[in-house]
């Protein structure tokens, strides 16, 4: 059967429908940005960025951009009615205090365990880039993870052990990929969703940790 993959819209748009209301999230740099344009109008989201700003919204029009006013990533936003501005310092003690429900981060490598690893590849030439991910890996009620399954190369991203350098250890909740959606638990790494046309046996394939089938319960 043939399959089709997800555009990082669809992952972002398909992140979006998990946040609940009222939730406080972190948005990671590069493809979790994009969630805040499909969060629905019906839901009372509080965004946070680690560069000091809570309750902000979606980009704004060309015309409207403030060039004082952009999220960690370098990026246009808007702000809510109450949203605030804060130290960087204040917005790591927010991070580091456990008072974000969700952070939304990439990955290079996630573990079948739940480790994570999205700041260094570990290559000679590769530019480390932490920021605030080892933070939000450890202070976050719940870490979510926005990645496509495999490398350009097609090498797995979802890994029996981790080869890259630890950004957290067992700190993912969940995944989402441009095949799947994959839950972490004690029971194993467990697919709840896959797009339509691609089989478990496909999936698991271009996986590197063992996969636990939720789709057929």
């Amino acid at each position: 059967m043939s399959y089709t993959k997800l555009t990082r819209d669809q992952i972002a748009e398909r992140v979006a429908q998990d946040i609940p209301d009222g939730a406080y999230v972190n948005l990671g740099i590069g493809l979790p940005t994009k969630i805040a344009s499909y969060l629905p109008s019906d839901k009372d989201v509080f965004l946070h960025s680690e560069n000091g700003l809570l309750a902000f919204g979606p980009p704004p029009a060309e015309e409207d951009r403030d060039p004082e006013l952009i999220n960690a990533g370098k990026e246009f936003v808007t702000m809510l009615t109450g949203g605030a501005f804060f130290h960087h310092g204040d917005s790591f003690a927010m991070m580091r205090g456990g008072h974000l429900d969700i952070a939304v981060l990439g990955a290079f490598q996630v573990a079948e365990n739940g480790d994570l690893a999205n700041w260094h590849t570990g290559a000679p030439d590769a530019i480390p880039a932490v920021g605030g991910a080892m933070d939000l890996a450890v202070g976050a009620k719940k870490v979510f993870i926005t990645t496509d399954h495999v490398t350009k190369k097609g090498e797995p991203k979802i890994v029996a052990e981790l080869a890259y350098p630890a950004t957290g250890l067992k700190c993912v909740d969940r995944i989402y990929t441009d095949l799947c959606v994959i839950d972490v638990t004690q029971n194993g790494m467990t697919v709840i969703e896959k797009v339509e046309g691609l089989s478990f046996e496909e999936l698991q394939s271009m996986t590197g940790a063992k996969l636990v089938d939720g789709t057929s319960s």
